[in-house]
């Protein structure tokens, strides 16, 4: 390990932009493979890595959803969430805003109130026992069309557990346009949810202004395609509109076609506010500390540099400002006694 991988493994940290099941560690997703034999994924964990080695953004997809069918009750679901949390206590995240699919649990017979019951549980357990706190974003599979954004603003709106910060929008960009989720971010606006949609991973900047337009983006996931339009890149930067930028997952889902050309440096480079995170971190061979170490790479930083990104993810979150200061202070502190 470097001197700066160390400083980056105690760091604290907040992390904005993971999912729930894609968060499954190989131990995890074997263990439920074979609760479940009828499904295609292995159950040898080291089997896992050929599983998931991605053709392109189709094929993640498909594998993604073949993981998501594993989650089949209340106590997978609440077991995957706690273990989730274990992990990241390990990289020392603090705070994490786990973007969570409910309709993908509720259309396979999982009854909502159940769901939300479950990873409540694992949410105030994941804080009092392993000193994270964990903060929902409920997500629409766009793949899934209007009746997933429809029943996952139901679930948002009607039930709206207390751990629930935000709505968003995830799944495949082809051919799921932006515009046709407005009425469903409108009610989920309406009832206090912060609006955090994907946009820009694998189509143009258009997708990402029709998520600024339509959708009332108040952060962007991945906006990979952002640097295409200089006038998008000042707009992101003049308005503070941070981007939840996740490095390793572009390359796994050819997104970006070799990390050493990512454009994250052309992001900061304008102005705009970047914060890094992992995505589906063991689906993809990371996770939050390996993302900050290629970070730290492509943009030639040093510890302090770090600690900025580290601070980004604080300025970006939707803690309150209690919890901000008190974090970017135990950031601050940690990095004012860093000997390395």
């Amino acid at each position: 390990m470097s001197v700066l991988d160390s400083f980056i493994a105690g760091l604290p940290k907040a992390e904005l932009h993971v999912h729930h099941v894609g968060s499954a560690s190989p131990r995890i997703v074997a263990e439920l493979a074979a609760r479940h034999p009828d499904s295609p994924v292995p159950t040898d964990p080291e089997a896992l890595a050929d599983f998931f080695t991605f053709r392109d953004f189709a094929h993640f997809i498909e594998v993604y959803l073949s993981v998501v069918d594993l989650i089949r009750d209340a106590d997978d679901v609440r077991l995957l969430t706690y273990e989730v949390a274990r992990d990241m206590a390990r990289q020392n995240i603090r705070y994490a805003e786990l973007t969570v699919t409910p309709f993908s649990s509720t259309k396979r017979g999982i009854p909502d109130t159940a769901f939300v019951e479950a990873i409540e549980d694992a949410r105030k357990a994941a804080e009092s026992e392993l000193g994270v706190t964990l903060r929902w974003c409920f997500d629409i599979p766009g793949e899934a069309g209007l009746e997933a954004a429809e029943e996952t603003t139901r679930i948002a709106c009607d039930l709206k557990p207390e751990g629930l910060v935000s709505f968003g929008l995830g799944g495949p960009e082809i051919g799921v346009p932006r515009p046709q989720f407005k009425p469903y971010f409108d009610r989920a606006i309406a009832a206090g949810l912060h609006s955090v949609p994907h946009a820009g991973e694998t189509t143009g900047p258009q997708t990402i202004w029709d998520a600024l337009t339509h959708l009332r983006a108040e952060r962007i996931g991945h906006g990979t395609s952002a640097v295409q339009d200089p006038k998008l890149l000042a707009h992101l930067a003049e308005h503070r509109i941070p981007l939840e930028v996740c490095p390793t997952s572009n390359l796994a889902t050819r997104a970006v076609t070799d990390l050493e050309r990512h454009p994250v440096k052309e992001m900061v480079a304008a102005g705009v506010l970047v914060t890094i995170n992992s995505d589906d971190p063991p689906m993809f061979g990371t996770d939050l500390n390996t993302e900050y170490a290629v970070a730290a790479r492509l943009l030639e930083l040093d510890a302090h540099g770090v600690a900025a990104l580290a601070r980004n993810a604080v300025e970006a979150s939707f803690m309150d400002a209690a919890g901000k200061a008190a974090l970017t202070a135990e950031i601050d502190a940690y990095t004012a006694a860093w000997r390395g």
